[in-house]
């Protein structure tokens, strides 16, 4: 399909949007993935909630279910009440358009209020995950440099509260520039008190509409950033990948109105942290610009009982759910949590994002969920919005346009059937992000400097028959640890750098309990041996390097690496032994990856 027909086709999505004056221009392209609807200008609170207010008012907008078993129900027109009363509060902080806006919370309703809340004053909001350390919140604090911070006194996460009042207190003395701390009273704890710490009931309490004059509405351009993401540190320093106003919206919109949510009949349940870009499009934007309704759920899918999934899906009458196979692997380890017979009846499609396929779940997962059911499992990028590619039979799923998938070798020529390359974007995509937080040419020119007239996605593939795509993982591998992204070739160049370290591998270790964490497999240098000791010692040593984010749960010491075993299989296997390793620190032999290397390659 021509480029021409593509725009044509996002043109009409991005008409179903609020804009205050037109574009020009659909794409207006350039060097760097090129303008989405120049000179269009559009406020994103606007159109997600204001204009459904005359006939979707009374509409729910989401359901809201705590860990603890609290419950929400928010309209669409409570939604905006609550929306501008936190705006108003905000711009009573200082908060002008273009100033970041950091949220360090849990997904609670005020963290949707917050994020619609910036959107409205034209503020710039950043999500942390709740499950991000001090250490973690004080480097994104220090590179997006907000004016205010809101957070929660705690949050719940599998039974236990999180401290994230205390947590960013220690983060906010390691990166000044923080004006004003908001605070949610969720959990009940203490916290400390501090200036310019504000209650965030206390701070809209006296801005409810009608208790002044409503304030007008400013229309941003169509690439006024709208948010940040955060993805894999690079060189111990985190990335923040900005995402435009209308461009973003009109991707956001296009997929749950052709998709995920595409009736008012529709509940969808996008069961993933809030901090990450599949969280913030697919359960915070893409609903609301459509006028559907979802459901926000504050913990995790275990808690209190794995049987909670299947609880909230039937309470709700959920038709569509996204969620991981990370999620969806923990549900499948209880036997005594099944669903009931009938419980899952209104679910119509299950889509999973944000990992490799799970053949064994997958298989699982469709002898649990009713018949004709749909799954989809999706490919997306933090950087292009969320999830692009869906691999489904459906034709709802296949509305979205398309964005021109190939799979090149390094000439940027396509590759035949069965062979390997990077998987490249053709065609123009309005989801792609418009910077980096504290611009970064060298990772930005890596997108679309890497090959001529193409968007490189830094992705393996491989073209299968029928036109299918298998996706084989990272070109620079990363994985994710406490919702951030961490990238293992950065981890293994910092091992190396270390003098005891004469080669070495970085894995994902995959606990069934627990979840994935990092392995650090370690030949030494000049014969030494490996220890308790010295494992602390290179455990530390990436520390200081990149970050508590990326350091390895468990050293495991090798005499070598076998040189007949490379590659993915190499790895593939060091994974294996790994994961069957407990504490933090292990020792394999050469001939144990030899034999795990020949059971992967036997299947």
């Amino acid at each position: 399909m021509a480029d021409r027909e593509v725009l044509r086709q996002w043109e009409e999505i991005a008409r179903t949007l609020v804009w205050r004056r037109p574009w020009d221009e659909v794409h207006a392209p350039d060097a760097r993935g090129g303008r989405w609807f120049p000179g269009g200008t559009l406020n994103a609170s606007e159109s997600c909630l204001d204009r459904h207010l005359p006939e979707l008012a009374d509409r729910v907008a989401f359901h809201w279910e705590g860990e603890q078993g609290d419950r929400r129900t928010i309209t669409y027109g409570g939604l905006h009440a609550d929306v501008c009363a936190l705006a108003d509060g905000l711009r009573s902080l200082g908060v002008e358009p273009g100033d970041r806006v950091a949220l360090y919370m849990g997904l609670i309703p005020e963290t949707i209020v917050a994020m619609l809340a910036c959107a409205r004053v034209g503020a710039v909001h950043a999500v942390m995950a709740s499950a991000l350390p001090a250490d973690g919140v004080a480097d994104r604090l220090a590179d997006l440099d907000p004016k205010v911070l809101v957070t929660q006194d705690g949050a719940w996460r599998h039974g236990v509260i999180l401290p994230l009042k205390a947590r960013a207190d220690e983060a906010l003395t390691a990166a000044a520039g923080v004006d004003h701390t908001v605070v949610v009273r969720r959990t009940g704890i203490d916290v400390e008190w501090f200036e310019g710490d504000r209650w965030y009931d206390e701070l809209v309490a006296r801005r409810r509409p009608g208790s002044s004059p409503p304030r007008e509405l400013p229309a941003l351009a169509s690439d006024h950033p709208l948010l940040v993401v955060y993805i894999a540190n690079r060189r111990g320093r985190p990335t923040g990948i900005v995402h435009g106003t209308g461009g973003f919206l009109t991707y956001a919109a296009a997929l749950h109105a052709g998709a995920f949510s595409p009736g008012l009949d529709e509940v969808l349940w996008c069961a993933v942290e809030i901090g990450w870009i599949t969280g913030q499009s697919h359960a915070v934007y893409g609903p609301l610009a459509c006028g559907a309704t979802s459901v926000a759920y504050e913990g995790m899918l275990d808690t209190p009982t794995r049987a909670r999934a299947w609880e909230v899906i039937e309470r709700y009458g959920v038709t569509s759910l996204v969620t991981t196979f990370s999620a969806l692997r923990s549900l499948r380890g209880s036997v005594d949590s099944r669903p009931r017979e009938g419980q899952l009846a209104s679910l119509r499609r299950v889509v999973t994002a944000g990992e490799a396929t799970d053949p064994e779940v997958l298989a699982w997962l469709v002898t649990q969920i009713p018949s004709g059911a749909d799954v989809a499992d999706g490919w997306g990028q933090t950087e292009l919005g969320g999830g692009v590619h869906f691999t489904s039979p459906t034709s709802d799923l296949a509305a979205v346009p398309p964005a021109g998938l190939d799979v090149v070798d390094a000439e940027g020529a396509s590759v035949r059937v069965g062979a390997t390359g990077e998987l490249v974007l053709r065609h123009p995509w309005p989801g792609a992000f418009v910077g980096i937080q504290n611009e970064d040419t060298e990772v930005a020119a890596r997108y679309w400097g890497h090959l001529d007239g193409v968007y490189a996605t830094g992705d393996r593939a491989m073209p299968a028959p029928g036109g299918s795509l298998v996706f084989l993982g990272r070109v620079d591998p990363v994985v994710s640890v406490s919702g951030q992204l961490v990238s293992l070739t950065e981890i293994r160049e910092a091992l190396l750098e270390h003098p005891f370290v004469g080669d070495a591998e970085i894995v994902e270790r995959v606990d069934r309990e627990s979840g994935p964490s990092l392995a650090a497999c370690v030949v030494l240098a000049d014969s030494l041996a490996g220890g308790e000791e010295l494992a602390r010692s290179l455990r530390g040593h990436v520390r200081e390097r990149l970050g508590g984010l990326a350091q390895p749960r468990l050293v495991a010491f090798l005499d070598a690496f076998p040189e007949e075993v490379d590659g993915d299989a190499r790895r593939v296997a060091l994974g294996l032994l790994c994961s069957s390793a407990s504490g933090g620190e292990a020792h394999f032999t050469t001939e144990e990856v030899r034999v795990a290397a020949t059971r992967v390659a036997s299947g």
